[in-house]
């Protein structure tokens, strides 16, 4: 990529986010559409057992990561008259699985700096219908975790952590998702690691991840040990309302590659954003979220914008010069179908104000180099 064209071909476009796969994923996904067994089987059964080895406790992979956080919710019995306390600074699927429980979405608020819940602000939104917590670990970082899992206790409410971003995330010597009450990811396409479309629940509780073994496949009672045998129940029961929520072989061929390749990858996403960190330190009107990426495996780079800076003004800017840039995320409380009735104050003013830079495991840490100075120059005019 030349550096001094100040223009770039729209044809070199830097972009915000890709998927990072090749002749593996390929080669992997070929093979499921040879053998012809192309929905739940036994690929879906090895890749979950891969799984439980990384992080060493049940895991049972589902259709994306918005439905393994309705059917974690709905498993722990949460549903009509229910609430369920989730930051507004989210993309709307953690929303949208709590509405589709029956459920209502509590918006609260983030903490200013590192734009992960905010523990105090939990607290004021707890009420007697209150089920459970849902903290959102955006970009990577998990922030006051024991918080909230000493707020949950103290209630008695269960925690469902949204870990969509933070697959491979070291917390206090834990990976995430190896502690904890339950933990959902996502593996779609440009997340830490793909089976394309897919997401996976992550629990001790046995009860729960039986119901919902069940639950993904439509409630079908004890369904999911015959399809890893690639063979189907005929005559069964029902108990529960369930959905079509399972992984297909295809999804999981993918994943299993991926999950091999996660050293590699991880490793890729800490040293760009390390990067950035490095070239950004310094530019005036720019901070970058605080994350410590030796343990934050960053699926999004965030920075946060001086309010002197004009954002649209910026981000087109970045476009002319190839460099594709997003917002994570529109507050779902300010969304006509979550609107509250209250303000929540550092959510309110960050939104304005943050923007995501492009990051993926496929770019080069010249890339960064020339994002940050053209970010600069930007800037400084």
């Amino acid at each position: 990529m030349e550096m001094h064209h100040g223009h770039k071909t729209r044809m070199n476009l830097i972009r915000l986010s890709k998927s990072s796969v090749g002749n593996e994923e390929i080669r992997a996904v070929t093979q499921v559409l040879r053998e012809g067994y192309l929905g739940m089987g036994e690929q879906v059964k090895q890749f979950e057992i891969n799984l439980e080895k990384f992080f060493g406790r049940k895991v049972l992979c589902v259709s994306t990561g918005t439905s393994a956080l309705q059917l974690a919710l709905q498993a722990c019995g949460i549903g009509s008259g229910d609430e369920v306390i989730v930051p507004s600074l989210t993309y709307i699927a953690s929303f949208q699985a709590i509405s589709a429980t029956g459920a209502k979405p509590v918006a609260c608020d983030v903490d200013a700096s590192s734009l992960i819940i905010d523990s105090n602000d939990v607290e004021k939104r707890i009420t007697k219908k209150t089920r459970a917590i849902m903290p959102v670990h955006y970009s990577g970082g998990v922030g006051e975790l024991e918080k909230i899992y000493s707020i949950a206790k103290k209630y008695k409410l269960r925690v469902i952590e949204d870990a969509a971003h933070a697959f491979g995330t070291i917390h206090k010597n834990q990976l995430v998702g190896s502690f904890g009450d339950i933990v959902c990811f996502s593996f779609d396409g440009i997340k830490n690691i793909t089976s394309g479309e897919g997401g996976c629940v992550v629990s001790n509780d046995k009860k729960l991840m039986k119901v919902i073994e069940d639950l993904r496949l439509l409630g079908v009672e004890n369904d999911s040990a015959n399809r890893y045998k690639n063979i189907r129940s005929w005559s069964f029961d029902v108990k529960h309302l369930g959905w079509r929520y399972h992984m297909s072989n295809i999804m999981a061929s993918i994943g299993m590659v991926q999950l091999k390749k996660f050293e590699k990858l991880s490793q890729k996403r800490q040293a760009l954003a390390k990067r950035y960190d490095d070239k950004l330190r310094g530019i005036g009107n720019v901070l970058p979220l605080s994350r410590d990426y030796d343990f934050v495996v960053p699926h999004i780079y965030v920075i946060i914008l001086s309010k002197k800076i004009n954002r649209s003004l910026l981000m087109t800017c970045l476009l002319k010069l190839g460099i594709q840039t997003g917002i994570h995320y529109y507050p779902n409380h300010l969304l006509t179908l979550f609107k509250s009735a209250y303000k929540l104050k550092n959510t309110e003013d960050i939104h304005q104000r943050i923007l995501t830079l492009p990051l993926h495991p496929e770019m080069k840490l010249k890339d960064i180099d020339y994002i940050c100075s053209q970010l600069e120059s930007i800037v400084r005019n």
